[in-house]
């Protein structure tokens, strides 16, 4: 039962990845914590390391046979990106070391609510 309940866990995760761009986040991450009960650096580290394969590489190619982005135009942007995202995962994975876990949480959780309330109050 555990399995089939952390694979649920990853498909609902990655349909929100799919519909929204987001998942390890949002969704994932307080579903380890609260479902599993796993402290939030065990769900961050989890999260992470569920998103070491190429998880996006279907939800991207749909964005791309709709025409909403482009391997001309997208593909150079992401692969900064990612070369970014290499540097800072890099950089915050050392960085949370230093920082306890109660705090982490609720750094989390305002982030998450200031990106909400910024997205739902934009005009």
């Amino acid at each position: 039962m555990g399995i089939l309940l952390y694979l649920g866990v990853g498909l609902l995760a990655g349909l929100f990845a799919g519909l929204f761009g987001l998942g390890g986040g949002v969704v994932l991450i307080p579903l380890l914590v609260y479902l599993f009960e796993m402290s939030q650096k065990e769900a961050q580290g989890t999260s992470l390391m569920a998103l070491i394969p190429p998880v996006g590489i279907l939800a991207a190619w749909q964005y791309v046979q709709g025409g909403h982005v482009t391997i001309k135009d997208h593909l150079p942007l992401a692969l900064w990106i990612a070369l970014g995202l290499l540097l800072g995962g890099f950089f915050g994975g050392k960085l949370v070391t230093f920082i306890k876990p109660v705090l982490l949480r609720q750094l989390f959780g305002a982030l998450v609510v200031f990106v909400g309330l910024r997205m739902i109050l934009r005009p």
